[in-house]
Formats: structure tokens, C-alpha cells, sequence
């Protein structure tokens, strides 16, 4: 073996040898040869068979972050070029590209790395070190690709400023690659405008996942009275508005957050009948029981209760509470939109915990429908990471 190289343990890499594209620190017997954390190096099992290139990383649990199988194709960029290409097309057949996640890190087979695009601008987060090193090229590319089509990018701003970078022995940081610019981005979508602040909104600057599933709560909302909790920056409120719902109220924790959405109410002229407060929702749900207050809709879009498989238990207890409370709150024959974004809340899990917070509020469901994140943040199977947002909407019934 002439280059760096991990090898499995017999019996490991179950995970990869499905289709995955994550090895632990626990699943590798040995590395042989020099390398420098952020190399890409080899992988062979035990028996010295060849399974893939990928970037190591000894401060990692996540040890080798697969970026190639097959042996003939050494990470290139001309291989990081393809890839590219490849996520930009797929984009272009199934969502509006105006604003959308160009790169989905393991599912557009580029570990590590998101990229949305906000109009003309580009909002990048690097999770880990290898390919931190790589996302010049990455974005050299990128650039490029969208230009061959007409598209040209105003400006990149960095969002890695997540604390899992620290894991990966990165510092959190964020700023400009390139000239500045202005930072807030005005958008378009499900033909609603909304102000992104891309350098001090969550994440990258906007929910871009949840775009199916905020036009969809749009056939239950006309005509009605509608309780948004955990808006952000008003996104389901101002869909609700937008379909012609009575009143709607928006809650968030979050000043910033409030003052935003108030914002983007204003330039959709719903301020009038689109109302947000700033309170926390886990305090304001059992005093508008208390005053005997009821909604025909109300939509829960809660921020990850868990990031870690450690924390599932209390986070399972957040779900619960939150949904019994919202579900209180709906009329007889209302609407409950319900949804989780954690990955490590799996689907059945948290079906279960909806279904035990109806039991607790006696009320009974009849699912409408479920969905998943949006097509450009594509689910890519045996990469498990890749699925993480549940989203269900119900009528509820009074138990008779």
C-alpha cells in the first residue's frame, strides 16, 4: 500500500460496505502509513480489499468520511467537478432554483458541506476537516458550473459557526469568502418574499428544507384562525396568511427572530391580519389553555430538541409536552401541524411520542399527510445522517 490507509476490523464497516459513508473510531483496527488529519487517505477491510478513498480525521469519532468507492477514481477536481455538476442538475429537474441547498453534504456525495443559495448569493457551512480543505475547490467549481448556465453569484458568505465543528477540531467561525455585501438577501418562495439575513439568522439564514411542507398547510388554513409556534421568521404564519386564513399568531423566543418576521409580513402586506410575540411557546401554550383560548390550526415546528443519541430521552419528553399542548389548543375538527427535525428522533420514535401526547390530550388523529425535507435536501438511503425532518399534518377529533 503506497499511500496512507485505514484498515477495518474484521467484522466492521457494516455501515459503509451498506452503502454508508461514515467509519467510527471504534470500527478501525489500524492506520498505516503518514498522514496529516484532513488527508484523504485509503480504506481496505481486514483482508486488505480496497473499499474507498475518504478524508481522516484523528480528533473525530467519525473517523473516515468516505468520498470515492471505486479505485480508479482518486478524489480529483475533476471528480469534485462531476459531483458538482451532478447536484446542480438534479436541482434544476425538481426544485425552484431561485433559492434552494445546492450541495447536501453525504447526499450529494461531498461529506460535510452544505451550500444554499439565496437569490445571487451563496451561504456555505463546513462541518469537517477534510473537506474544509477541499472547499475552495469546491466553490471554485460550483461558481463555475452555475455561470455555464447564466447564473452568477454576487457574493459567498461562511456560515461554520455550528458547535459540532469543535468535535472535528475546527474552530467556529463565519464571514466573507471574497468581497462583502450586503448580508440581507431579499427571497422568493411559494411566491411569498421574506428578508434572509445570512449572516445573523439561524443556520444559514433560512428553513430552506421545509418548503413543500409550508405550501402544504396552505389547503387548511383559509378562513381560519391559526397558532404558528416557533416561527422564526414567520415562514409557516405568512403561508397561512397568504392562503387567506382569518388571523394568524406567530411565536418566538427570539427577538431578532420576531422583528424579522414582522418585517416580512410587512412586505407581503399580511401585517394587518399576521401577528407574531415574542414568549416562550413552552410557557405560553398552557396559559392560552388556561384562558380557554382554541385555534383551528396549530403548527409546531420546534428547533432539533436532540443532537445526540444521549439526549433522545428528554428530547422525547419535549416532543410530548409540546404536542399535548398544542393539541389542547385545536378546535373540534381543527388542524395540528406537527414536526421534528432531529435526526436522532427517528421516524417511528416520534410517531410514537404523537401518538402518546393525543392519548394524554384525549384527542384523536386522522393523518392528512406526511412529509419529509424538501427535494434539494435529497434523502440518500444506507446514509441514514441524510433523513432527519418528520412532518405530519392531522385532523383532530375529540375522543367520543
Amino acid at each position: 500500500m503506497d499511500k496512507a490507509a485505514v484498515i477495518l476490523k474484521k467484522g466492521e464497516g457494516r455501515a459503509v460496505k451498506a452503502g454508508g459513508m461514515w467509519i467510527f473510531d471504534n470500527e478501525i483496527d489500524r492506520v498505516s502509513g503518514y498522514f496529516e488529519n484532513g488527508d484523504m487517505i485509503e480504506v481496505h477491510d481486514f483482508d486488505g480489499y480496497f473499499m474507498g478513498y475518504g478524508f481522516i480525521n484523528m480528533n473525530s469519532r467519525i473517523r473516515v468520511r468516505l468520498m470515492s468507492r471505486k479505485k480508479e477514481n482518486p478524489v480529483t477536481e475533476e471528480l469534485i467537478e462531476s459531483r458538482v455538476k451532478a447536484a446542480w442538475d438534479y436541482r434544476k429537474q425538481v426544485v425552484d432554483t431561485s433559492c434552494c441547498r445546492l450541495i447536501f453534504g453525504e447526499a450529494d456525495f461531498l461529506p460535510g458541506i452544505v451550500i444554499d443559495k439565496f437569490s445571487d448569493v451563496l451561504v456555505v457551512e463546513s462541518l469537517a476537516l477534510g473537506i474544509d480543505k477541499l472547499k475552495p475547490v469546491i466553490l471554485d467549481k460550483l461558481k463555475k458550473t452555475l455561470s455555464e448556465d447564466g447564473v452568477q453569484i454576487r457574493g459567498i458568505y461562511e456560515r461554520s459557526d455550528a458547535k459540532v465543528r469543535e468535535s472535528e477540531g475546527l474552530e467556529r467561525w463565519k464571514g466573507f469568502i471574497g468581497d462583502p455585501f450586503d448580508t440581507r438577501v431579499k427571497i422568493t418562495e411559494n411566491g411569498i418574499k421574506y428578508i434572509v439575513d445570512v449572516e445573523e439568522g439561524q443556520k444559514t439564514g433560512f428553513f430552506l428544507d421545509q418548503k413543500n411542507n409550508r405550501a402544504a398547510i396552505r389547503k387548511i388554513c383559509r378562513g381560519k384562525k391559526v397558532l404558528d409556534c416557533f416561527t422564526h421568521t414567520g415562514s409557516f404564519a405568512l403561508n397561512a396568511g397568504m392562503a387567506g386564513a382569518a388571523s394568524v399568531l406567530g411565536i418566538d423566543s427570539s427577538v431578532t427572530g420576531i422583528r424579522q418576521a414582522e418585517e416580512n409580513a410587512r412586505l407581503n402586506c399580511l401585517e394587518d391580519k399576521v401577528k407574531f410575540e415574542c414568549a416562550d411557546v413552552f410557557d405560553l401554550l398552557p396559559e392560552l389553555e388556561k384562558k380557554g383560548e382554541k385555534f383551528d390550526v396549530v403548527i409546531l415546528d420546534p428547533p432539533a430538541f436532540t443532537k445526540s443519541r444521549s439526549s433522545v430521552k428528554n428530547a422525547v419528553k419535549g416532543y410530548r409536552e409540546i404536542n399535548m399542548r398544542g393539541l389542547k389548543l385545536v378546535n373540534e375538527g381543527g388542524f395540528l401541524a406537527t414536526c421534528s427535525c432531529s435526526h436522532f428522533m427517528e421516524p417511528e420514535l416520534f410517531a410514537k411520542t404523537i401518538k402518546e401526547a393525543a392519548k394524554s390530550a384525549h384527542k384523536r388523529l386522522r393523518q392528512m399527510e406526511f412529509h419529509t425535507q424538501a427535494p434539494d435536501h435529497p434523502i440518500l438511503w444506507a446514509a441514514d445522517e441524510s433523513y432527519y425532518l418528520k412532518f405530519y399534518i392531522f385532523q383532530v377529533i375529540d375522543e367520543k
